[in-house]
């Protein structure tokens, strides 16, 4: 993975972007939607980085840019027409411990700006390294589709109430399910029923426990569609074997990882509530079935 995927918070970070056409508007149109503290030098500018400068939302200097610039901020954009300029500023900002992007020249790039889905609270990043940026273009397109514009006061309804639910439910695997029993009545709309959905979600929260079995033969990428998201909502996952990075990849990041337990312990597990998965031998796999006749045997193309 050349480039690590992270969100950072933008307020009052310092950003100098060096440009004034079009391409620079482009940067600036998103980096203006942040909280960030945004400085443009630029020996002429357009327009539209005019009328930002004009409305307050940058600090826009018209002039010719000096190695001296390339100070005090954490993110640069080099954005320049003179490609020998802008390379050379980015090895400056190296040199300093500035992170700098040079537009439309990865390899001169200490980080890159990935194609954004934007819904409010959530946003989604799509990236191909710099090798494709047309096809993420394409992804973004469809994810534009598929996510509807409800999803942003969708969030902001969530975040208002986040505390009341931790304050109701003392256990991280509780409100676990509670915001999966959200969004199952309430899918992705905000509208009159929302509350109502919210208050209903309290109810019946404490369920029992799920099991999940995976024998050690059975490849990772031959798994159901379906089984996805049941890999995705584990509490924990219990193996003696060592779990194979395909595997780990579709599994929860922040799950628990523990020795597989006796049936007691499994038994008290799943009576707490827990959804394990177990990833053990052929003849392992077999006993649980028999004890567990609830489990889920997830194998190549069927659950």
């Amino acid at each position: 993975m050349q480039y690590f995927p992270l969100f950072i918070d933008t307020h009052e970070l310092p950003v100098l972007v060096v440009g004034g056409g079009d391409v620079a508007a482009r940067k600036l149109e998103l980096l203006c939607r942040t909280y960030a503290r945004v400085r443009v030098i630029a020996l002429e500018a357009c327009d539209e980085v005019r009328a930002l400068g004009a409305a307050g939302k940058i600090d826009l200097s018209e002039r010719a840019v000096s190695d001296e610039d390339i100070r005090d901020v954490q993110l640069a954009y080099l954005a320049t027409n003179d490609e020998a300029l802008n390379v050379r500023l980015a090895a400056v900002a190296r040199s300093r411990g500035i992170l700098a992007n040079v537009v439309d020249n990865p390899a001169h790039c200490r980080f890159i700006t990935p194609s954004i889905v934007d819904r409010g609270r959530l946003v989604v990043a799509i990236s191909t390294a710099g090798a494709a940026p047309v096809f993420a273009r394409d992804i973004r397109a469809r994810l534009e589709a598929w996510l509807p514009p409800s999803l942003a006061p969708l969030f902001d309804f969530i975040a208002e109430r986040r505390v009341q639910v931790q304050n109701r439910l003392d256990s991280v695997p509780e409100r676990r399910r509670f915001w999966e029993r959200f969004f199952t009545l309430n899918g992705d709309r905000f509208d009159g029923n929302t509350q109502d959905h919210f208050d209903d979600s309290f109810e019946n929260i404490g369920a029992q426990g799920e099991l999940l079995l995976i024998d050690e033969d059975t490849s990772p990428r031959l798994l159901p569609i379906a089984a996805m998201a049941m890999l995705q909502r584990l509490d924990c996952i219990a193996s003696n074997l060592t779990v194979p990075m395909e595997l780990n990849e579709l599994l929860r990041r922040d799950a628990d990882r523990a020795a597989q337990p006796a049936i007691g312990e499994l038994e008290h597990w799943l009576a707490s509530g827990k959804r394990v998965l177990v990833y053990a031998g052929a003849a392992d796999i077999k006993a649980l079935r028999a004890h567990f006749p609830q489990a889920r045997h997830l194998r190549a193309g069927a659950l």
